[in-house]
């Protein structure tokens, strides 16, 4: 059967953004508008024609307007099939009107228990009932019913009713898709919000994660894979998936990933920094009193690398760290900033050979990540774990070898601990000046991080300081780090050979500090 013609719509919204203008045109288009308590005073405020629930039902609003829509000359109007004739008689039978559009959305419950101080009182009266069985009912007839539960979908439902007095099923049933997803995030919120008020831990008996595609992307991480990117509505702060794209081509799967490594490593520092990523690791980063400085010396980290790598930067982007970038040889696929300035825009969108090419993302004001948990998906599950965000406390710290490190020391080995935590396991660092010198990462034997840093940093390598993730099993890294030219050594300590590591380091004089914590990242 063709889409029946939208005759009477029933309006019960808490947001009521765009509501005014939404209603005006549906009744422009011929359509009567029904409508329940807040809702119907709103439009009437307005000036718009509504009719009053109660009084079509017969059966007034009660227990504080918890007892509304729930009656069977609401429900019989939205589930009746047109095209079934006992239904349609029943209907006439009953003296109930059919409703082919609903626009319902539910009441605030997550930005409510959102707010601190919240009491379990105020969250359960944000519990909709009526609303969710709207909203369900419209969907599940969606061959006859438009169901609307986003103010961004009244253009286009308002378009079509206008043009041809009633919607398209294919737009009934990408709306009925987006009601059930909509309820469902709902249910999901309320069952982790009464899960928190038990004392089971943080961790919920069951995850109800709410994510929104943004976009296909091109590929995954081979062009065999196909992929998206969503984002989570409710997340606060700056972040890559939110980011807004000034400049270049389309963004790849892999970009994504580097681009908000580069991000949560340059967020960590209160000064200028700099962070050049590539595969997902750190080859080059560093700290100055400026901008174009730090972004200079973190490129000079691991020049060859560099080399179509990704950048984050902790700072608006300015004319004279733009230059940095237009050396020669010198090419960048992304670069992801608080902003840019115009004429560093201009520079980079028009100087260097890459200039069509490079993807310039946009995050706004920095902050430091917020605590959160992360997931790792495995086949058949997954796992959940706290985001490994949170400043080490250096109460913990202790020097256990004879030698101390100097107060140059002592600065060198923060900053090379803070770079340490972004390097995939095992993971060493090289750093001097505030600089990244030599990085090695995601080897089987710690030893063998140590001299993949020492090759990378070569002669530079002389005077620096070594951070490790983890502990040392053996003394061996500690012994070919001493060798190499390395001064000061932090790490966590906790290996049956402590003892034995300590004695290479008192052997050549060198300061180390165990940090009684550990960074993996797997």
């Amino acid at each position: 059967m063709s889409s029946p013609r939208v005759q009477r719509a029933l309006i019960s919204v808490s947001d009521k953004l765009g509501l005014g203008v939404f209603a005006r045109g549906l009744v422009a288009a011929g359509v009567e508008i029904f409508s329940t308590g807040g809702t119907r005073k709103h439009l009437e405020s307005e000036g718009i024609p509504v009719r009053d629930v109660a009084a079509y039902t017969g059966f007034p609003e009660m227990m504080d307007g918890r007892i509304k829509t729930l009656h069977p000359k609401v429900h019989g109007g939205i589930l009746c099939r047109h095209d079934h004739p006992e239904d349609m008689k029943a209907l006439k039978e009953h003296g109930i009107l059919s409703f082919e559009l609903v626009v319902v959305n539910l009441y605030p419950f997550e930005s409510t228990v959102a707010r601190k101080g919240v009491t379990t009182e105020e969250a359960v009266e944000q519990i909709d009932i009526g609303g969710p069985t709207l909203v369900r009912a419209a969907a599940k007839n969606h061959a006859f019913v438009t169901i609307v539960t986003d103010s961004t979908q009244y253009p286009e439902i308002l378009e079509q009713i206008a043009a041809e007095g009633c919607t398209t099923p294919e737009l009934r049933r990408r709306l009925a898709g987006e009601a059930f997803a909509h309820t469902a995030h709902y249910d999901g919120v309320i069952a982790d919000y009464f899960a928190g008020q038990r004392s089971e831990g943080p961790f919920p008996a069951a995850l109800h994660l709410h994510f929104q595609r943004k976009e296909i992307l091109r590929y995954g991480e081979n062009p065999h894979q196909q992929a998206a990117i969503y984002y989570r509505p409710d997340y606060p702060g700056a972040n890559v998936v939110s980011a807004i794209q000034l400049h270049g081509k389309e963004l790849s799967y892999n970009n994504m990933l580097d681009l908000d490594s580069a991000l949560r490593i340059v967020r960590i520092f209160s000064e200028p920094a700099a962070a050049v990523v590539k595969h997902n690791n750190p080859c080059g980063a560093a700290r100055a009193d400026a901008l174009a400085k730090a972004l200079q010396r973190a490129m000079e980290g691991d020049p060859l690398s560099a080399f179509g790598s990704v950048l984050g930067l902790n700072r608006i982007v300015d004319a004279a760290t733009a230059q940095v970038l237009t050396a020669p040889g010198l090419f960048v696929e992304a670069i992801v900033a608080p902003d840019f300035q115009l004429d560093a825009l201009q520079i980079l969108t028009t100087k260097p050979k890459w200039k069509a090419n490079v993807r310039l993302l946009k995050v706004g004001e920095l902050a430091p990540s917020l605590p959160h948990s992360t997931f790792r998906y495995l086949e058949g599950g997954a796992l959940m774990q706290d985001a490994d965000v949170l400043p080490d406390p250096e109460t913990q710290w202790e020097v256990v070898t004879k030698a101390k490190p100097t107060d140059a020391q002592l600065a060198e080995l923060r900053f090379a601990w803070k770079i340490v935590r972004f390097v995939k396991s095992n993971a060493i660092v090289l750093t001097k000046d505030n600089m990244l010198l030599g990085t090695g990462a995601g080897q089987m034997s710690r030893v063998d991080s140590v001299r993949i840093a020492l090759e990378k940093a070569g002669d530079r390598a002389a005077g620096s300081v070594l951070a490790s993730d983890a502990f040392f099993p053996f003394p061996d890294g500690i012994e070919l780090a001493a060798a190499g030219g390395v001064t000061a050594v932090i790490q966590p300590g906790g290996s049956k050979k402590d003892a034995e590591v300590v004695a290479a380091c008192d052997a050549k004089n060198i300061p180390m500090i165990f940090t009684a914590r550990r960074h993996f990242l797997h």
